[in-house]
């Protein structure tokens, strides 16, 4: 993994451990200067990221009893978002009031995080490399949005996203279903329609909600019931009681 500048800041990354691909943060690293490009590379991840903030937002409001009208629901709230990319989640969550820390196996991405975070006025803690080397510290809400399935050692991963979640926090996690649907769509189609990069998904690497509960479990931590990312052609992307393709789950302490 190689280091990346941003206004003349040299962001040297954090050692690669057990959970981190080479392969993975380099693929990703590639598309750091596309990442904020609604029409580049990273088109789906804006498609996905309102569907993914709605759930957010209802079950932040569900967890903590807020105000569903407020506007900044994490005020006084500390927001850790692990495999962070240039920021798409971060900046939301900033603005709703989190002081956000976001963490990304590629350099790259913390560079171009850096720099749309600054021009924005968002001041947000961005660190590259492994999350267990990261500073100890603990967090209200932990998010991990398409990420595990790009992780080595998803067990060992897992646990280190509950050593960082706060006792009472909330945790969101979302991942594509190990599904042929999944296979056909997720991977195959739409990497053959140009939604994705080739050799962004790799379907064996993919987790069931039936695995990914086991794994949370196993990490002393209670998954929600999963609620589905389907897509439609009324509707496009939308939350679903169709678990076929993508679903996002929280989790909180035993």
């Amino acid at each position: 993994m190689t280091s990346a500048t941003v206004t003349g800041e040299t962001i040297s990354p954090l050692p690669p451990t057990a959970t981190i691909r080479p392969d993975e943060a380099a693929h990703f690293g590639r598309l750091a200067a596309e990442w904020w490009d609604p029409k580049g590379s990273s088109a789906m991840l804006h498609r996905l990221n309102p569907v993914r903030l709605s759930f957010i937002r209802d079950a932040i409001d569900s967890h903590w009893g807020g105000d569903v009208m407020l506007r900044t629901p994490l005020g006084g709230k500390r927001a850790l978002d692990v495999g962070c990319g240039a920021g798409l989640l971060c900046e939301p969550l900033a603005r709703m009031g989190a002081a956000v820390t976001g963490v990304d196996a590629a350099a790259e991405n913390i560079a171009a995080a850096r720099h749309h975070a600054a021009g924005m006025g968002l001041d947000i803690a961005y660190h590259a490399g492994e999350l267990a080397l990261m500073e100890p510290g603990t967090f209200d809400l932990v998010t991990c949005m398409e990420v595990i399935e790009h992780v080595a050692d998803k067990p060992t991963f897992l646990r280190d996203l509950a050593t960082r979640l706060a006792p009472g926090g909330l945790m969101v996690l979302s991942t594509p279903n190990r599904t042929a649907a999944a296979k056909l769509l997720v991977v195959e189609g739409a990497e053959l329609l140009g939604q994705v990069p080739r050799g962004t998904h790799h379907w064996d690497d993919f987790v069931t909600p039936e695995e990914l509960s086991e794994l949370l479990a196993d990490a002393g931590l209670d998954s929600g019931p999963p609620k589905g990312i389907a897509f439609s052609a009324m509707r496009g992307l939308h939350l679903s009681d169709n678990l076929k393709l993508n679903y996002i789950a929280t989790a909180t302490h035993v």
